[in-house]
């Protein structure tokens, strides 16, 4: 009886640290995807890397899925439009060279966006 619980006990943990899921990292031509994971399986942030220099689009989701931030790199540095999601609000924020240029806050009661 013993020995049937502690099997049991065995297969229950090794199920439990099964789900953890190891960063996956997979060549796509010239650029390197790689996906980070949540403890429970679930994508938590997924973009490229290029000459291991983050590069192209990096998007982060929360545990229920939805996306969070979308992130715009060249050569490691930051560029163009992102995208962070809130609970009540909406930033586009504009890189330029790795600098800001503006930022927008989009507020889910207002028609209007206010840039700071």
């Amino acid at each position: 009886m013993k020995k049937a619980i502690l099997i049991t006990v065995l297969f229950i943990s090794a199920i439990g640290f099964s789900q953890d899921k190891a960063t996956t990292y997979e060549k796509e031509g010239d650029l390197v995807k790689a996906t980070y994971y949540f403890d429970n399986g679930d994508v938590k942030v997924q973009g490229f890397f290029k000459d291991k220099k983050l590069t192209g689009t990096w998007t982060s989701f929360d545990k229920k899925g939805n996306k969070t931030q979308i992130a715009h790199y060249n050569e490691g540095k930051k560029i163009g439009k992102w995208f962070v999601w809130s609970k009540n609000s909406l930033k586009e924020i504009t890189y330029s060279n790795n600098a800001i240029v503006s930022v927008n806050d989009w507020k889910a009661e207002s028609k209007l966006a206010f840039n700071k």
